[in-house]
């Protein structure tokens, strides 16, 4: 028998599996789910939430993210605890971790996505109303550059202005104040808090590409420990993995980060992955979009021995087929060469530039 169960059971040593969370509410409910998740898969062992941090994103509140420039901002302080044997998992928003994570760690698990599209919720006084309905010169809240510029393009009488802080923050802000008109956020954070009904309107892929594995929630561990991640990986989505891969190999040629509007949309059928990936200037005059599609139907090998520990993209998914990951891994570079190739360099550097002057 496992040691680790062995130990659970008879509950020796308070070995109890520790989970780390940032101190936000959706975070919270968020590790929650997945604690509830491992619970029943694993009724035998005994889960403990360590509640942390606030994190360097959580306390810079004045700051566009955008500008902080550091792309661990939310996930670092949780990274320490992990590798000083605090917690032995931590929960976060797979689009908050960066396409290579520090050495050491890796996402053992790529829960099934949420609802990945971006939703409107808008001030009381304009219930019922769509963005393209809202008064000129409307403003609407924002924190990121992708939703910022593909909604100027698309929306050119509204205006956009940075809103920052928790969701709890931010529609506290929206409803009491008559600073914005509406703001937006993913509906998987709004669905996730019970707040659904506060979405006034969902923005699909014809108005508003999404972001690199929005709605997925992923668990980072420390890639030695082989014990934790094969607990994990029964957590693990196979279609979310291959779609998120895919996005984050994207994402990763392109080198995108929080501060270049980089955007996708990802759709699985019969066997197929499509891959949507676009770039955008900042105000979204200058843009490039293409799709592409690879098969990712393949076998599952036992793929025992060295393969073990192939991560893809910062993922470790042993309970998916190796070949499939790997196709979802080259579509997304192939599609981002083909935006190279195009030009989406300068677009890039030069959103980069004028976000760095603003």
């Amino acid at each position: 028998a496992d040691p680790l169960l062995q130990q659970e059971e008879n509950g020796v040593d308070g070995t109890a599996i520790r989970v780390g969370t940032r101190r936000s509410q959706l975070a919270r409910i968020q590790t929650d789910s997945v604690v509830t998740m491992l619970r029943e898969l694993y009724p035998d062992l005994h889960f403990e939430i360590a509640v942390a941090m606030s994190t360097t994103g959580d306390k810079i509140l004045d700051t566009a993210l955008s500008k902080i420039g550091e792309k661990s901002l939310f996930t670092k302080e949780l990274e320490n605890a992990l590798e000083r044997n605090e917690v032995d998992l931590v929960v976060h928003s797979l689009k908050d971790l960066p396409t290579s994570l520090p050495p050491g760690f890796t996402i053992g698990a790529v829960c099934k996505r949420e609802n990945p599209l971006d939703a409107v919720v808008f001030h009381p006084k304009n219930c019922g109303k769509t963005l393209s309905l809202l008064p000129e010169k409307s403003v609407i809240g924002t924190s990121s550059l992708r939703r910022a510029a593909q909604l100027k393009k698309k929306f050119p009488h509204l205006e956009f202005r940075d809103i920052r802080g928790n969701l709890n923050t931010r529609l506290k802000k929206l409803d009491e104040k008559e600073d914005f008109s509406a703001i937006i956020l993913a509906a998987a954070g709004l669905k996730r808090m019970g707040w659904e009904n506060r979405i006034g309107q969902l923005l699909g892929p014809e108005d508003c590409l999404y972001a690199v594995g929005q709605g997925a929630l992923a668990v980072e561990v420390r890639a030695k420990d082989q014990e934790i991640l094969n607990m994990v990986s029964a957590l693990h989505d196979a279609d979310t993995v291959l779609c998120c891969i895919a996005e984050r190999a994207f994402m990763k040629r392109l080198e995108g980060g929080c501060s270049v509007p980089v955007a996708v949309n990802t759709l699985m059928k019969d066997g197929q992955l499509y891959l949507t990936g676009a770039v955008y200037s900042l105000d979204g005059s200058d843009s490039l979009k293409e799709t592409m599609q690879t098969s990712v139907s393949y076998p599952h090998q036992n793929e025992d021995g060295p393969n073990d520990d192939v991560q893809h993209v910062g993922i470790t998914a042993k309970n998916v087929p190796g070949q499939a990951q790997e196709a979802a891994e080259n579509l997304g570079v192939e599609l981002a060469s083909l935006l190279l190739n195009k030009g989406a360099k300068h677009i890039l550097s030069v959103a980069r530039q004028l976000n760095d002057a603003r």
